[in-house]
């Protein structure tokens, strides 16, 4: 009998088929209203002759889950419309029931087997038992089918021990940092036919992913393959053991990964190095991860500014927008001829743009609201990806892709580091730090500030107390050789108090500063306390130290002689030449892609 349906033969309620068995005290089905009671219950973990066995759970496309929930709206629309009472008014049970309540006044009270009339709350009883029974085996079901599903994801993942070289974990009210790692290694399956096909790999496409600890933005910064870097010692773990692999001076970035034996451990190690930041976990990913995963999510929008027929790499495109998948999605990211000026600073631009685009598609409805694109979505991910071991589990991975999830895409900002030609070369093949774009860049995403302006409400009163404080920066500022200040460790780490006052005295020329030791009490944010007439000592000390409006703490009363102001590093404290907070917008002629927006490669 269909449980979903209503007024078959007999009219009988489906529900009403479950009876009280004295002799077992349980509930059980019974079709034919003319027999008894079953006289004893069956052994434990026997199946009725006539149950159908449990088919085995695959993902429901989207035009089953559409039609189930047609037929529990259906179910549920009818079952209302039979529980009303005379004049409207809902009655204690189905209307259905009345019907059996009425045939059962008319049998006999001792016939055997037949249900004596019980009260409407007995019954009604039995309709809440009846109905927690079945929500009580959906869960079951559901939680086995999650196990084994939980299992077979877990399985696909591949994972490495990079011997320390992270931040020890991601954490929910910490920034995050995500080395996200394409590697160009012709060995494993789908990715036979690029040529070199020994290769074990390089660093081919590296992108670090910072999420701010508000998640209110997330910064991705593309490093250039063929940047020249030093790369620092790495332990890394090999068939012969743990070992560590020696570091190299000027050489190319690819060359942190795979050469020399060296694992995703040592290009985590590289960025924090070139960056500042510490890399709190990697993905890896190769040439196959992007054909099945922009073929999980249905395809990617991409954009095209004029026709593309590039031999090299096999893309061939006419001019506007395409949706692309597979071999076709994996030949625009890896084109180099077809864009820009044909470098790989071109190709990053146009990685970025399709990176952007699967944001977008990810995060839209039309995927979200997919069963089958969301089991897709997970099976070519957890396939494709290689990640470290303290985020090797469905479980951990669903963490962090969580707080991810956070962030708002018009938020998230793409960007290039900024480099500039070799100039050790004479064919310029390589590419070095332009460190007048890059440490502002840097010192931005260190204090999680956006490469795109975040809107935030803001009271009228808080804007006006934070205008007044932004102003005490604003006006004339000393000459270094007039700055007096005591320096006091507050919350830095060791030795903080003494390198910034050399920095101060040989960087900065300030000559008149003193290291005052450890400070009377910690505290988390640097402050810097002056007189009134010594304002332009302190504009001058917060702009050579990038201390925030909100470090200023001037006071009430003039300062006498030669006394000097007062400067307490906190826990925020960085290093000398450090600044305490970012610049407020990014330097000119920094690269950016913005993943809302949709972009045209040119």
């Amino acid at each position: 009998m269909d449980a979903q349906s209503r007024g078959q033969a007999d009219e009988i309620d489906p529900a009403d088929q479950w009876v009280l068995n004295p002799q077992t005290g349980n509930y059980e089905l019974r079709l034919d209203h003319s027999t008894g009671q079953s006289p004893s219950p069956q052994p434990r973990g026997a199946r009725r002759a006539n149950a159908p066995r449990k088919a085995p759970v695959s993902p429901p496309s989207d035009e089953e889950a559409r039609t189930r929930g047609e037929a529990r709206t259906d179910s549920r629309t009818e079952s209302r419309s039979g529980s009303r009472g005379r004049g409207g008014t809902r009655a204690d049970v189905p209307g259905q029931r009345s019907r059996r309540a009425g045939k059962a006044q008319a049998e006999p009270a001792t016939a055997v087997g037949r249900r004596k009339r019980r009260p409407q709350n007995s019954r009604k009883k039995k309709a809440l038992v009846w109905t927690g029974g079945v929500m009580a085996f959906l869960l079951v079901g559901l939680s086995v089918t999650g196990y084994f599903v939980y299992q077979h994801f877990n399985g696909n993942i591949d994972t490495i021990d990079v011997q320390g070289a992270g931040s020890g974990g991601f954490k929910k009210d910490k920034p995050i940092n995500i080395l996200l790692i394409g590697t160009d290694k012709r060995t494993g399956a789908g990715n036979e036919g690029y040529g070199d096909a020994g290769s074990v790999g390089h660093a081919d496409t590296t992108l670090l992913f910072h999420v701010s600890k508000d998640r209110t933005n997330a910064t991705v910064l593309s490093i250039p393959r063929d940047l020249i870097t030093d790369i620092p010692d790495c332990e890394t773990k090999t068939t012969d053991g743990t070992k560590v692999i020696p570091g190299n001076s000027q050489v190319r970035f690819n060359t942190s990964l795979g050469q020399s034996e060296r694992d995703p451990g040592c290009t985590m190690r590289t960025v924090k190095e070139l960056t500042g930041l510490t890399v709190d976990h990697f993905m890896m990913a190769d040439f196959d991860a992007v054909k099945t995963m922009s073929t999980a999510v249905g395809g990617v929008e991409v954009c095209v500014a004029k026709d593309v027929d590039d031999p090299k790499s096999h893309l061939k495109l006419s001019k506007g927008t395409h949706t692309i998948q597979g071999e076709q999605a994996l030949a625009f990211v890896r084109t180099r001829h077809a864009f820009g000026n044909e470098s790989d600073l071109s190709r990053i631009e146009t990685q970025q743009q399709f990176l952007s685009s699967m944001i977008r598609k990810m995060k839209s409805g039309d995927t979200l609201t997919s069963p089958s694109k969301l089991f897709k979505l997970a099976e070519a991910a957890t396939n494709a990806l290689t990640v470290d071991s303290g985020i090797g589990s469905i479980e951990k991975l669903s963490d962090l892709a969580t707080e991810l999830a956070k962030v708002n895409p018009k938020n998230i900002t793409f960007t290039t580091l900024p480099v500039l030609d070799n100039p050790a070369e004479v064919v310029k093949a390589t590419v070095v730090v332009n460190d007048a774009q890059a440490k502002p860049l840097f010192s931005m995403m260190q204090n999680d500030v956006s490469l795109t302006e975040v809107q935030e409400k803001e009271k009228a009163d808080e804007k006006a107390a934070k205008a007044k404080q932004e102003a005490l920066l604003k006006g004339t500022k000393a000459d270094p050789s007039d700055v007096r200040v005591d320096v006091f460790n507050g919350g830095g780490p060791q030795g903080s108090a003494q390198e910034t006052l050399s920095w101060l005295q040989n960087t900065e020329g300030v000559l008149k500063s003193t290291n005052k030791g450890n400070a009377p009490a910690d505290v988390a944010k640097t402050t810097l306390e002056y007189a009134p007439n010594q304002a332009d000592q302190a504009r001058a000390l917060a702009e050579m130290m990038g201390l925030p409006a909100t470090a200023m703490k001037p006071g009430t009363e003039d300062a006498e002689g030669l006394e000097a102001m007062t400067l307490t590093l906190g826990a925020d404290f960085k290093g000398a030449g450090v600044p305490i907070t970012g610049p407020a917008k990014a330097p000119e002629g920094v690269q950016k892609v913005e993943a809302d927006k949709q972009v045209c490669a040119k």
